[in-house]
């Protein structure tokens, strides 16, 4: 059982009572704009259940539409990362100069639901957190798994690993990199947006490597969405961004709305470092794609991943 004093968050529902509200800060989503925040509130519903009401903009700088009718599936794992970290920070009493680190990531989509025409719609997750490991009374990880549904429709399931490291442990294990950060980064110039599924070059996240199907991962470190904050390394989304971007460029299909996507990480990938991007497609037809995506740096594994790209297809479960 999982101890409750350690909780620095809202108390259990008492029988009778009305739940307690809990709004989404975008310090507590490590957000340094509200318009990029896409949870809103939530409501403990039992000791590791939660219900959390999203909003998915028809419109966003960076998460936007993929085309004239549906949402970006990414935005998908954008919001079970921004509310794993709320939770992690409200309800588990992870410090708020806590540093967190993405383990893996999986997300199974209904793209022909995820309509634009139903932007105005909230969206309720469900939240269950699981494989909580505590530090003494901190928190040192946890596993949270998420359904969401509009208008009371199942449009995704996501589930995701987050790591919890204190500042002081920090500091120790990345010494040189947050000595070098702020340093220049070399930004080469960005593949053809459009061969990425992107409308605008400066949210291209791959450069040509001159070898086919592999590319040079693009870090724009003043990329408001990209990089809300100072960093000494290339965020997990970013990553997650460069495979849908290379997964889109291998296939040829555009739009690529992933129906279904995972990725594991395996180390950190630096900022002064040449990380590459292959891709391959492992299946094809007329009702989709499978293209498995992987990162290398230093001749080292940083991350692989998995996208399929079936419109259409209903919601996988993750269990």
């Amino acid at each position: 059982m999982e101890d409750q004093a350690g909780r620095e968050g809202s108390p259990a529902i008492a029988a009778g009572t009305a739940p307690l509200r809990i709004r989404v800060t975008p310090e507590l989503a490590h957000r340094s704009r509200a318009a990029d925040v896409f949870p809103v509130e939530w409501v403990r519903i039992s000791a590791d259940r939660f219900r959390v009401t999203a909003h998915w903009p028809a419109d966003h700088g960076f998460f936007g539409p993929v085309d004239d009718r549906h949402h970006d599936p990414m935005i998908v794992g954008e919001t079970l990362r921004q509310t794993s970290m709320a939770l992690a920070h409200a309800e588990y009493g992870a410090p708020a100069d806590t540093h967190f680190v993405m383990r893996d990531l999986e997300i199974s989509t209904d793209p022909a639901a995820l309509l634009l025409a139903e932007a105005a719609e909230p969206v309720t997750v469900d939240v269950v957190c699981s494989e909580v490991r505590r530090r003494g009374r901190g928190l040192n990880g946890m596993r949270t798994t998420m359904e969401f549904r509009r208008a009371g429709r199942l449009v995704a399931r996501g589930t995701g690993s987050t790591g919890c490291t204190s500042p002081a442990a920090y500091r120790r294990i990345r010494e040189r990199q947050l000595a070098a950060q702020g340093a220049r980064i070399p930004l080469p110039g960005p593949v053809p947006p459009a061969r990425v599924g992107r409308a605008r070059a400066e949210d291209v996240v791959l450069a040509s490597s001159g070898r086919p199907e592999t590319w040079l991962l693009r870090v724009d470190t003043g990329h408001p969405v990209l990089f809300p904050r100072p960093n000494d390394h290339v965020p997990g989304m970013v990553l997650f961004e460069a495979a849908r971007q290379a997964a889109t460029a291998a296939s040829g299909r555009r739009p690529f709305l992933p129906s279904d996507l995972s990725v594991s990480f395996s180390r950190y990938a630096e900022l002064d470092s040449p990380c590459w991007i292959d891709a391959e497609v492992l299946d094809k037809d007329e009702d989709g794609v499978t293209v498995r995506v992987s990162g290398r740096q230093d001749d080292e594994p940083v991350f692989a991943a998995t996208l399929t790209c079936s419109p259409g297809a209903p919601v996988r479960s993750l269990t």
